[in-house]
């Protein structure tokens, strides 16, 4: 059984240990550094990025990190996908840089205008992870504003990139984790 960690400073990470568990993976609850070892992946889930970014840096995670992404797979929800971008903006601040996508934070708007949307994925994604629309939940998403030649958009919104792939690391801005379909953990669990 792969051992997949899930950030725990902030953000609904329960949920997504619930949705690695019904996936089939172990889901280890990582809010130190020594927990990143033994770790097949990782998970980092939506929150405050900002929030997060002084947390980790306190805690002396934010380069164990860095160094995790550059060896094992990462997938960032929201929050963890603007930490994932090679860069932010709105405002500018640090970030992994694992994933060659430029990241707006709050694009879509408050805390008021979230939403649950039907996403209809682009093929390559229906092929390996199944057919049929995707259920989408948006709370203070960020917008994926630029997406490298490396990387591989799997679902957009509004034209806009909302899951994006890029060698053994997957983000998305909105969270697969408050829905029942274990179609995009899967997917992420196919890179350990």
């Amino acid at each position: 059984m792969k051992r997949v960690g899930v950030l725990s400073l902030q953000g609904d990470f329960a949920a997504h240990g619930a949705a690695l568990e019904r996936a089939g993976a172990e889901a280890v609850f990582v809010r130190d550094r020594e927990q990143l070892a033994g770790l097949d992946g990782l998970v980092i889930p939506g929150g405050e990025s900002t929030t997060m970014l002084k947390l980790l840096r306190y805690d002396g995670m934010l380069e164990a990190l860095r160094e995790f992404g550059r060896r094992k797979p990462v997938f960032g929800t929201c929050a963890g996908a603007i930490l994932m971008a090679g860069r932010v903006l709105n405002p500018e601040q640090d970030s992994l840089g694992l994933m060659d996508i430029e990241v707006e934070r709050n694009a879509y708007g408050r805390q008021l205008d979230s939403r649950v949307a039907a996403l209809h994925p682009e093929p390559e994604f229906q092929e390996r992870a199944g057919a049929g629309s995707l259920e989408a939940v948006f709370i203070r998403a960020p917008k994926i504003r630029r997406v490298g030649k490396g990387a591989r958009v799997l679902a957009r919104y509004g034209g806009d990139p909302v899951l994006v792939e890029q060698g053994p690391h997957l983000v998305a801005t909105f969270h697969p984790e408050l829905t029942a379909d274990p179609r995009v953990h899967g997917l992420f669990m196919e890179k350990l």
